[in-house]
C-alpha cells in the first residue's frame, strides 16, 4: 500500500492519527477542521448542484462519491484504500458502494480502525507507534472493503462477496431493501453512474 498522503486524504490520515490519541475528537470536528463541509468547499458546491438520488450518466463513482453530504465520513475514508479507490476510479470495473451514513459512523461501538482482538493481544497501546498505526490501517482497510461490492447492477437475492471476502445479499421487505445477513436497511440510492451505484445505509456491515 502506498504511503498515506496528508494533503490528499485528510480524513483517513486523521482517523489513523486519532487511533493513537487518548481523547479522540468527534467526526464532526474532524470534518469541520478541514472545511470539508463548509459553505466555501468544492464538496458543498457539488452537493448543491447535484441533488441526492439523481441518476448521473457519463461519469464514474469516484466523480460522485463525495457529493452526498450524509455519507461524507465514509466516502472520505474510501479514498485512502488503494483497492477501493482504484476500483471506484476505473470505468471498466463496476461496483456497488454500501456507505453507512454519518450518524452510523459516529455511533459505531468501536472506531473503524479498532479490533477488540488487538486490545486483547497488545493492550491499551495496541495502536501506538509504527506497528500500531500499521495495524490500525489494516483494520480500516477491512472496514471499508466490507462495504464495497465488486458488482453492479446487483440483483436481489444474489449472494456476492465484498472486497473483504464476506458474503452478503439483499432482499426487499415491505418495499424496503435490506442487506443480509445483517438486516441493515438501505435508506436511499445516492447515485447511479456508468460503473455502479452508491447506496446509503442505516447501519454498518462491520
Amino acid at each position: 500500500m502506498k504511503p498515506v498522503s496528508f494533503v490528499a486524504y485528510p480524513l483517513a490520515t486523521i482517523a489513523l492519527t486519532l487511533a493513537t490519541s487518548a481523547q479522540a475528537r468527534p467526526f464532526d470536528s474532524i470534518l469541520q477542521s478541514f472545511n470539508i463541509l463548509s459553505e466555501q468547499s468544492p464538496l458543498q458546491d457539488y452537493i448543491m448542484s447535484n441533488p441526492e438520488g439523481q441518476a448521473t450518466t457519463g461519469v464514474i463513482i469516484s466523480d460522485v462519491i463525495g457529493k452526498t453530504q450524509n455519507i461524507a465520513i465514509f466516502s472520505g475514508l474510501t479514498r485512502d484504500i488503494d483497492a477501493v479507490s482504484a476500483r471506484l476510479d476505473n470505468a471498466s470495473q463496476n461496483a456497488t458502494v454500501l456507505a453507512p451514513n454519518n450518524s452510523i459512523m459516529r455511533d459505531l461501538k468501536r472506531k473503524p480502525w479498532e479490533d477488540p482482538d488487538d486490545y486483547d493481544s497488545f493492550g491499551a497501546d495496541a495502536y501506538e507507534g509504527t506497528s500500531g498505526q500499521d495495524r490500525a490501517r489494516g483494520n480500516l482497510e477491512r472496514f471499508v472493503q466490507r462495504h464495497i461490492i465488486p458488482e453492479s447492477p446487483w440483483e436481489e437475492g444474489k449472494k456476492v462477496k465484498t472486497l473483504a471476502g464476506n458474503e452478503i445479499w439483499w432482499e426487499s421487505k415491505d418495499g424496503q431493501k435490506k442487506i443480509q445477513p445483517a438486516d441493515v436497511e438501505v435508506t436511499s440510492i445516492a447515485d447511479k453512474v456508468s460503473n455502479g451505484e452508491v447506496w446509503v445505509l442505516g447501519g454498518s456491515l462491520a
